[in-house]
């Protein structure tokens, strides 16, 4: 892939389209910046993306994100209240203008039930998230920014790459900032030190590795 080639997206939809349309699902258009959801607020949808892209995101009382996770096309996000009749955990925006599904809460568990596949495709993605929690939360407990950058980096390729291609990172310095718990002109100055030492390529200011 060379560097003007589009960045695709690798992930895989939590559950088919057409399996969540026949449950009664419905697409439901949101604009950049909209919120989906509120953390606290109760859970009476489950959320698939299908196109643009989506943050999970805890806000301080300053306004600061951390952002838990960024949510692609295909992938599900606020599930967990669906399965244990808790509050939302944290709040979804939207990061761009985007397209989601949503299906009620009552024939969620409806379909999650009628299929032991579908019910295996959300203990994987629970237990994938819950290891990338661990990854964060270790990260964060080093002084090391590179080494918070560079295995979020690591992670993200593992998820994103085709072979041995480059991928484009799709997060700017701010949400990577956001997602370390570290300033963005320390995440700047890092991603500068790896492009220099040859770690990764930056091409008009997008990252790639």
């Amino acid at each position: 892939m060379s560097l003007k080639e589009p960045y695709m997206s690798m992930a895989k939809p939590t559950v088919e389209e057409d399996i969540l349309l026949s449950w009664g699902a419905a697409y439901k258009k949101v604009n950049k910046g909209d919120i989906i959801f509120m953390e606290g607020g109760q859970a009476c949808f489950y959320y698939q993306l299908v196109k643009g892209r989506v943050r999970w995101v805890n806000i301080n009382e300053d306004g600061r994100e951390f952002i838990q996770v960024m949510i692609e096309e295909g992938e599900s996000f606020g599930e967990l209240p669906l399965f244990d009749e808790m509050p939302y955990a944290a709040t979804a925006i939207a990061d761009e203008d985007s397209m989601v599904l949503r299906l009620c809460k009552s024939h969620f568990h409806q379909m999650v039930r009628s299929s032991y596949d579908i019910h295996f495709n959300f203990t994987r993605l629970l237990v994938e998230r819950l290891r990338f929690k661990f990854l964060t939360l270790k990260e964060i407990a080093y002084n090391n920014p590179e080494q918070r950058i560079s295995n979020l980096l690591n992670y993200y390729k593992r998820n994103n790459s085709i072979g041995d291609k480059l991928v484009k990172l799709q997060y700017t310095r701010q949400q990577i900032a956001d997602m370390t718990g570290l300033r963005v002109e320390t995440v700047i100055r890092t991603i500068r030190n790896l492009h220099e030492r040859g770690a990764l390529k930056i091409q008009r200011g997008k990252v790639f590795f």
